[in-house]
């Protein structure tokens, strides 16, 4: 459950059991296992609502007999471990996010070191997200996360130049780079940033076309990975930078060490850098002390940016963060009313962006065929987040996996339509 960090640990677990023969499958609906193990997420509430209700749904398994053992892992088992065990005994263990050594050895398991940067993948094969390091050293007001990920921890380059390797190995063509702050890349194991150096190592890795880059603060922004990124075929034109916020006192008491015109300063240059990149941020509404002037602030900052990718959360008050001390007086029907505003006018904007590449021809990586349609990405959008690209599967085989050069010819609010260059040549050569 939760994020892309937490699907990679779950992956790291389901190799390190298969590797010991424990026969293991990621949320099979057609098999009846013995046990199951839930990987949660206790980053805000609705979050951890949705993974206690599935902890009780599989408790309430456990006492039908439908199975015989429940693990429960992952960062909300982390941040709430003692109160979890004490209200919901019937769990046979609850497990940190550091803990997966004493999770395998409840399967007489061993953690096997020899499989560092060998990774079982459960999303498509031909893209894998990359975790470059764990754990967070920022200072935001509002966020948990470092209560249940602990402090800022790189893995060495050698590591994930090996990782990469591996993926590319098994078919992997996209790497979407992930931590809970990209930026601080390198700082603990060499001293300085080394983000941009990573990139230019992963980017030499046979069989990789593309490497994705997610979760960049925009407080200290390495500024050097913008040369990378724009001399590099293999970087994506795409970077995720969660602003949060784009009023100054706003951002202050969040913490998040910027004010909205270096904010603004920070966008220019990487436009400026990058021509044609595409910026994907997110922010949060209802924090203590937002007013109504703050959010009519940050609607106006998000018309004038025109954010190419964006989202938006509700504000949740979240225990032992510095925010908890302040208080949470915008009821959440109006927090989800700031949130509304915010996503109709992002919507006007994805709408005008999209139907300006209507009549260009985009390379597109194909994702899945669902609805007769076959679904694809550019660079420019990011798996289960971003937009898609719809094409009419009917008289057509293109196989999954694939890069094809796409012509769009219509447009929605949040997809793409278009037809293979090929089918394109096709209906010229008939016209004639």
């Amino acid at each position: 459950m939760g994020c892309a960090k937490n699907l990679v640990d779950s992956e790291v677990l389901i190799t390190q059991l298969k590797a010991n023969q424990v026969e293991v499958f990621h949320e099979k609906d057609d098999i009846h296992p013995e046990v199951v193990i839930i990987n949660t997420c206790g980053f805000i509430e609705s979050a951890k609502k949705e993974s206690i209700d599935t902890i009780l749904q599989y408790v309430r398994a456990k006492q039908e007999g439908i199975i015989k053992k429940l693990y429960v892992t992952g960062c909300l088992s982390q941040r709430y471990k003692h109160e979890l065990e004490l209200e919901i005994p019937q769990v046979d263990g609850f497990f940190g996010t550091r803990d997966l050594p004493a999770l395998l050895r409840r399967f007489n398991a061993d953690y096997r070191h020899d499989l560092l940067g060998e990774r079982l993948t459960v999303t498509n094969s031909h893209y894998a997200y990359l975790k470059i390091s764990e754990g967070c050293d920022r200072p935001c007001s509002f966020c948990a996360i470092p209560l249940m990920r602990g402090n800022h921890v790189s893995r060495s380059m050698d590591e994930l130049f090996k990782e990469a390797v591996f993926l590319a190995s098994k078919g992997v063509k996209e790497l979407l780079l992930i931590a809970q702050d990209s930026t601080f890349y390198g700082i603990d194991l060499y001293g300085s940033r080394k983000l941009s150096e990573l990139l230019v190592r992963l980017a030499g890795v046979d069989g990789i076309e593309w490497i994705r880059l997610h979760y960049a603060f925009p407080s200290g922004f390495p500024e050097d990975i913008l040369e990378v990124m724009a001399t590099s075929r293999k970087i994506c034109n795409y970077i995720d930078i969660p602003l949060q916020h784009a009023s100054s006192k706003m951002l202050k008491i969040m913490r998040r060490g910027i004010t909205r015109d270096k904010t603004e300063a920070l966008i220019d240059k990487i436009r400026i850098k990058v021509p044609g990149i595409a910026l994907r941020t997110t922010f949060i509404v209802g924090h203590p002390g937002e007013t109504a002037k703050d959010f009519d602030e940050m609607a106006k900052f998000i018309q004038r940016i025109k954010f190419d990718r964006l989202g938006v959360f509700t504000y949740s008050h979240e225990e032992n963060t510095p925010s908890f001390l302040l208080k949470d007086t915008i009821p959440a029907r109006e927090k989800q009313r700031r949130a509304d505003v915010l996503m109709e006018i992002q919507t006007s904007i994805s709408d005008q962006l999209n139907r300006q590449k209507i009549g260009k021809e985009l390379k597109v990586l194909i994702d899945r065929k669902e609805n007769g349609y076959y679904i694809g990405r550019t660079e420019y959008d990011s798996p289960e987040v971003d937009n898609e690209v719809l094409i009419d599967a009917k008289d057509q085989y293109i196989r999954i996996g694939d890069f094809i050069k796409v012509k769009i010819t219509d447009a929605l609010p949040f997809d793409l339509i278009g037809i293979p260059m090929v089918q394109q040549q096709i209906n010229k050569n008939i016209s004639y």
